[in-house]
């Protein structure tokens, strides 16, 4: 199986920082995209920022500018640096990863437990 594990989330004053991480483990050949995701109360589920495994990346309008993503192939950890936090960045943070197991053809969408961010004004 595989796991995701997010870490790095937190309360901060706005105009503060975090960053935030998620590994994957388990029978993993390779990972393709990886993504950030955020939900805030009472809205949907959306997508912050997005990388692919050869580094591309894109963001959401709203946080483009002060958010980076990155990843780390060697130890399939993928980043978030958020930086110039506002109160609505408020949500919780789900990363997801497009994941090709050892011995299974095709990659499979795995997401972690996701991690909280909160921003206070």
């Amino acid at each position: 199986q595989v796991q995701l594990v997010e870490s790095g989330g937190g309360l901060v004053q706005a105009g503060g920082s975090l960053r935030l991480s998620c590994a994957a483990s388990g029978s993993i050949s390779s990972i393709n995209a990886m993504r950030w995701y955020s939900r805030a109360p009472g809205k949907q589920l959306e997508l912050v920022a997005a990388i692919t495994s050869s580094g591309s990346t894109n963001y959401a309008d709203s946080v483009k500018g002060r958010f980076t993503i990155s990843r780390d192939n060697a130890v399939n950890t993928v980043y978030l640096q958020m930086n110039s936090l506002k109160p609505e960045d408020t949500a919780v943070y789900y990363c997801n990863a497009d994941v090709l197991r050892v011995g299974v053809i095709g990659s499979s969408g795995y997401w972690g437990q996701g991690t909280q961010v909160t921003v206070s004004s």
